[in-house]
């Protein structure tokens, strides 16, 4: 079991408004999200008591720690504002430990702390992107409607404040709790998108894919991308279904860990599946029975699958990763779900009879070029802007820049394999020859190899 590191978050409210971060899209953790400010307790955070009646009962360490980010993150000094009565109270209002899942956990203690006046606030810019002072009613709005990317403790404080703003007790709903033998993980990052992380066979270090819920009351409900790895979590995301109204299955591409037992899945309820034309041919071509018995529903370019706060979700295509991998998004591109182009988690192959490294990065250039304001990968979290795909792209390039000058020194692929993959896990290798060959035909193309 992995370590549960403890952390500490602090909700500052100054009148009926509530200070709020976006997160800087480089981050590790979270990636251009709104959040509270904070962070872990560190070691040297002192254990000695504290002088302050309002901090009576609460342990100094997890104070020292809160009191320390809060001046490294925003200049400002809790225990300073506490000595000039600027602070009318403080109250730990609950804590949220992330999921089992996670292989980092934090066991995060949520802080109301009132203030008299706001502070004079210089954020961190190596953390913070921006910061504001917003009336909780207004950020519980703009969250409502998918305008904002946070993690479901901070939509939940966002609308207990907003609820009931004198309210200083526990805040009810922080706690992330799912029973793995019997349930599926849900979380919804954006209002509207409902993210499954189905155990699946995909490869490692992931674990899990995405499906997603779409679709707005009254609108026809789309799963995307059902693909429970076994028997068992085909049964616990049954469970799960049976629970829901779904009127179609949805599939980005080909690969079994995006559609494995999609086909149980759609028998049992009766629905038809959507799909790329290239999609269904493959399909169909390594596992002949798969749609005996389903309605099938070829989708292209420019289709609409359905209805996202009251806009079009829109179909793309972007091949490369996989000839027929098709993208989601809705009229405001404030999201886009990309599927296999890029990962949370891991690396994305390019290669085989269905990968082209040329089409992969035009697709990687595409998403860019839209600017959606979120990017959610079929495997991982939902990501702030394109930062992670302009990295992608970025990286990409630097490889294919080294597979030219070991290819100038006579490498053979096998042997630009260390070079280029330090450390790799042996049993990621032939996936890594795999992009090495991929690049090397795409640079053949373009006549910049022999």
């Amino acid at each position: 079991m992995s370590r549960i590191i403890d952390a500490v978050t602090a909700i500052l409210l100054h009148g009926p408004d509530m200070f709020i971060t976006r997160r800087q899209v480089h981050m590790p953790a979270f990636p251009g999200y709104w959040a509270f400010p904070g962070g872990k307790v560190d070691k040297t955070d002192g254990e000695e008591p504290l002088p302050y009646p309002l901090l009576q009962g609460h342990d100094p360490k997890k104070m020292r720690a809160l009191d320390r980010e809060l001046r490294e993150e925003l200049e400002f000094d809790l225990f300073a504002a506490m000595d000039r009565g600027e602070v009318i109270s403080f109250h730990e209002v609950g804590e949220a430990t992330t999921p089992s899942i996670v292989p980092v956990r934090f066991r995060t203690h949520f802080y109301r702390i009132e203030l008299s006046q706001r502070p004079q606030i210089n954020a961190h810019l190596g953390e913070t992107a921006e910061w504001a002072w917003t009336p909780a009613q207004t950020l519980r709005e703009k969250m409502a409607k998918g305008r904002l990317l946070a993690a479901p403790p901070t939509r939940i404080a966002v609308e207990h404040v907003a609820e009931r703003p004198q309210d200083t007790g526990n805040i009810h709903g922080f706690e992330f709790r799912f029973n793995p033998d019997m349930e599926i993980p849900w979380m919804e990052p954006i209002a509207g998108i409902n993210m499954f992380a189905v155990q699946s066979n995909t490869i490692p270090p992931a674990d899990r894919t995405n499906a997603f819920l779409l679709g707005d009351e009254g609108s026809r409900r789309i799963l995307v991308d059902p693909s429970p790895g076994s028997r068992e979590e085909l049964a616990r995301l049954d469970t799960l279904i049976d629970t829901l109204k779904i009127d179609e299955l949805f599939l980005t591409h080909h690969h079994p860990d995006h559609r494995e037992y999609a086909d149980v899945i759609a028998r049992r309820l009766r629905i038809p599946m959507g799909m790329s034309e290239d999609t269904h041919a493959r399909i169909s071509k390594r596992k002949p029975a798969f749609f005996e018995g389903v309605e099938v529903k070829i989708y292209r370019e420019g289709d609409v699958l359905t209805q996202w706060q009251g806009e079009n979700i829109n179909i793309y295509a972007v091949p490369g990763h996989d000839e027929g991998q098709l993208a989601l998004m809705p009229d405001s591109r404030m999201w886009c779900i990309v599927s296999d182009l890029i990962q949370g988690v891991g690396t994305v192959v390019v290669g085989g009879p269905e990968g082209n490294m040329r089409k992969y990065f035009d697709s990687l250039q595409r998403v860019i070029d839209w600017n959606p304001d979120v990017i959610i990968p079929s495997h991982g979290i939902a990501l702030g802007t394109t930062y992670r795909i302009q990295e992608t792209l970025k990286h990409r390039k630097v490889r294919e820049e080294q597979i030219v000058t070991l290819h100038a020194d006579g490498k053979t692929p096998q042997e630009m394999l260390p070079v280029i993959y330090v450390g790799l896990d042996p049993r990621l290798a032939p996936l890594a020859l795999v992009n090495i060959n991929s690049h090397l035909q795409k640079l053949r193309e373009e006549g910049r190899v022999s």
